[in-house]
Parts: C-alpha cells; structure tokens; sequence
C-alpha cells in the first residue's frame, strides 16, 4: 500500500502488486521469503514486511545513491 502512495505522489516511482504463488518464478528472482516484500530499483533495495513511510523512503534513498 505504501509503494502505492508513494507512486501517487511522484512520476518517478512505479508500484505494482503481484502474487507470489501465482508468479513463482518472478517471486524466486528478488527471493521473495514473506509477504509484503517490497523491490526497490529491481533488487536494490529490499524491504520484507510492512515497513513504515520512514523506512521505504530510506531504502529508496539508498538505492537511488548506489
């Protein structure tokens, strides 16, 4: 949800919500382990769990600064 808001907010930030157990081979890829996963910059960055507006816009700093 968050990614969501955040995609909302600004053109630069895209947000999509997929399936695990329905796209497993896409889940294997970023290693997705539990639910919400969050993907920044295709594997930059990763977040698991529901994380707060704090935490994702760190981890989108830090994967921006790479």
């Amino acid at each position: 949800m968050l990614a969501h808001q955040f995609a909302m907010e600004s053109p630069m930030i895209q947000a999509e919500a997929v399936e695990a157990m329905e796209f497993s081979e896409l889940a294997n890829r970023y290693r997705v382990s539990g639910v919400p996963h969050t993907v920044v910059n295709d594997g930059k960055g990763n977040l698991i769990g529901a994380v707060p507006e704090t935490n994702l816009l760190a981890e989108i700093q830090r994967a921006l600064a790479d």
